[in-house]
């Protein structure tokens, strides 16, 4: 069984049992998860193998990949240049983007592009990884798409191009791409990159695939009703599903997420690296003002959209960007009034509460395949909430 190193305050205690049990039970090969409580880093821990093909343990700077944890920094940076006046948010895009217009798009958003409304859940055409390494080709390709539904009108997760989208935020009324902004306006002093330069690949954590989706009680899953989860099977098995189209164009191409080009990019809905550590403060600094102001945040954690997801087939919830309590951010009781993050593929997960003085962030290299949430970050939310 995997060494459980690190801090951890003798009141987290549970915290610490519960990321040990993760190994002890097989659904962990490698990760990390960081605790802040009213500012304090009160859990830093790490154990198992960063990497399965050279056995290379993981150590207390290795960074792991976020998946769609990404999009709440990428969200926040958005917020960050719209607080500043760089834009507004209630605005048609077409004000600083004109060839977005195209096919019935002119009255498009940035604040539907945060909250999943505007009707591009994927490419409508192959891209590769290559194809849009470059931000300005991949936003060209979905200014020219037309929508699949009006914009405004409905919310469907926007898996991957929602950060191409929402990108276009930061990069066409500041100067700078996603990453850039990031490192240069609030992350600086953190091991959390959006591309990543090749001496931080060279130490991140190497997915590993986990056992396949699954939805079986005790499996590492979170219970859906069956109605919700015969409609889930059936789009994961349908290759023309929004679901799947959605997660799986682009393809991150040879090595899947492990790809060089994915991580040298920096997808702004999928492509961070960061330690738990980081990650955390990420989420600390965000709800003690240190980012965006309390008016602000107050108003991105507020439900914009909350309902039936087109492209999800189960009831979501978003902020401008954030994830909030629903059936697919699945929260315990003591967080679903004031909690809000993003979830990512294979079970990571980052998320602030202003009312409890938490923030949290896990993320393993196991990946986990359910087709709801995963049962190791929920169990870690919820060892940490009956902590304080």
């Amino acid at each position: 069984m995997a060494t459980v190193e690190g801090y951890c305050d003798p009141a987290f205690g549970a915290v610490r049992e519960t990321f040990a049990a993760g190994f002890a039970e097989g659904r962990e090969l490698g990760a990390a998860i960081a605790v802040y409580a009213d500012g304090r880093l009160v859990v830093d821990l790490y154990g198992g193998i960063a990497d399965k093909r050279s056995g290379r343990a993981w150590a207390p700077d290795t960074p792991a990949f976020g998946f769609s944890c990404t999009k709440a920094v990428t969200a926040t940076a958005a917020l960050l240049a719209a607080e500043r006046g760089a834009v507004d948010l209630d605005a048609p895009v077409t004000g600083w983007w004109p060839e977005y217009g195209a096919h019935g798009k002119d009255g498009t958003t940035a604040a539907h592009f945060l909250t999943h409304q505007a009707g591009l859940p994927a490419f409508t055409e192959p891209v590769t990884a290559q194809d849009v390494a470059d931000p300005a080709a991949a936003s060209a390709l979905l200014a020219a798409q037309t929508p699949e539904w009006e914009p405004g009108t409905a919310h469907g997760y926007h898996a991957l191009t929602h950060g191409w989208l929402a990108g276009e935020i930061v990069r066409r009324n500041t100067g700078r791409t996603v990453g850039e902004f990031v490192r240069q306006e609030f992350a600086g002093g953190l091991d959390l990159w959006i591309g990543a330069p090749d001496a931080v690949i060279e130490r991140a954590a190497r997915l590993s695939a986990g056992r396949g989706a699954t939805n079986e009680p005790g499996a590492g899953t979170l219970p859906v009703d069956d109605a919700t989860l015969g409609g889930l099977v059936a789009a994961f098995t349908d290759p023309a599903s929004a679901l799947n189209r959605s997660l799986n164009v682009p393809s991150p191409g040879k090595g899947g997420y492990n790809n060089p080009v994915v991580l040298r990019a920096g997808w702004p809905s999928a492509g961070m690296l960061t330690t738990a550590a980081a990650f955390g403060a990420f989420y600390r600094d965000l709800i003690a003002g240190r980012i965006l102001r309390p008016e602000t945040l107050a108003e991105a954690v507020r439900a914009h959209v909350r309902g039936p997801d087109r492209t999800l087939l189960a009831h979501s919830a978003f902020g401008l960007g954030y994830m909030l309590p629903a059936e697919v951010f699945h929260m315990p009781e003591a967080a679903r009034a004031t909690a809000f993050g993003h979830a990512g593929a294979g079970g990571s997960l980052g998320l602030g509460d202003p009312a409890a003085g938490l923030a949290l962030a896990y993320l393993p290299n196991l990946m986990g395949e359910q087709l709801t949430g995963d049962l190791r970050s929920y169990r870690l939310t919820e060892a940490a909430y009956a902590s304080l």
